[in-house]
């Protein structure tokens, strides 16, 4: 996704970007664009109006940015990562203790809408002046109708948790419509056409190709990734998330599978396959 991100900010306000990457050869497309390529993360926020974090979670942030300190004074901070909202106030802490402009702006959507500029974005922060910053520059990838400023990084969290939720426990229905189904001796095609009329219709059309066979392991948004949001949900929340739990038990199931770095869609696919192998 970061990389995404980045080819979108270069684009249309030819924006200098310095991009630093925990493992190099994936900052590739970026540099080939026309990014430079920093060797460490203090060397690509040295001199930045706005710094940028996009990493897997709330540790690798962390250890990347917060233990060794590598933002610069004065700076915004824009962190793109999906984390929890104590995990965004304690990052808006920090950055208020270093004279940092915080703003967190996570974004919701898959690859597809990256590219094309059309994600779903949040962008919370209690700096107002950092805020609409943040938000005209996350404006190069968001669908305009879908970008949304928030009074504080933790409610901007919660936001794309939910969002998150929506789609762990949307893919949890389907595959239990399909392990329905397959009780009552339908195949995954005839389940698929019976939801087209359903609240799940949106998960059956997106995934279908997915679920009927494509290979997984072109990942659109991976178990390992959804799996840790699904788990800052159940971590946030002090009520239950029967659902949510569920989703995630399929997930870890996937995971256990081997199939951590595959799409998400690999536990509805698991019903459709067991579903074929009984056949």
């Amino acid at each position: 996704m970061g990389t995404e991100l980045v080819l979108r900010l270069m684009n249309p306000g030819g924006n200098d970007v310095v991009v630093w990457n925990r493992t190099p050869s994936k900052a590739g497309r970026a540099v080939a664009a026309g990014a430079t390529l920093a060797d460490t993360p203090q060397e690509a926020a040295a001199g930045a109006d706005i710094v940028f974090t996009c990493l897997f979670g709330p540790a690798t942030i962390r250890k990347a940015i917060m233990e060794p300190e590598v933002l610069p004074e004065g700076c915004v901070w824009a962190d793109v990562t999906t984390i929890s909202p104590d995990d965004a106030a304690a990052e808006a802490r920090w950055a208020e203790q270093h004279a940092i402009r915080f703003v967190h702006t996570p974004v919701v959507g898959t690859l597809a809408p990256a590219r094309a500029g059309k994600l779903g974005v949040y962008v919370g922060g209690t700096d107002s002046a950092a805020r609409a910053r943040v938000a005209t520059a996350v404006s190069a990838y968001a669908d305009p109708q879908r970008l949304r400023e928030l009074p504080n990084a933790p409610e901007a969290a919660t936001a794309k948790l939910i969002a998150n939720l929506a789609l762990a426990v949307t893919a949890q229905g389907v595959s239990e419509a399909m392990r329905l189904g397959a009780s009552q001796g339908l195949d995954a095609q005839t389940v698929l056409g019976m939801l087209q009329s359903t609240s799940l219709g949106w998960m059956a059309d997106f995934k279908r190709d997915f679920i009927l066979g494509r290979d997984t392991a072109d990942a659109q948004f991976t178990t390992n990734a959804i799996e840790k949001d699904v788990r800052l949900m159940l971590h946030s929340s002090d009520l239950p998330l029967p659902a949510t739990a569920a989703a995630w038990e399929s997930l870890a199931r996937a995971q256990r599978d081997g199939r951590g770095e595959h799409d998400f869609s690999a536990i509805m696919q698991e019903e459709a396959s067991t579903q074929a192998a009984s056949e």
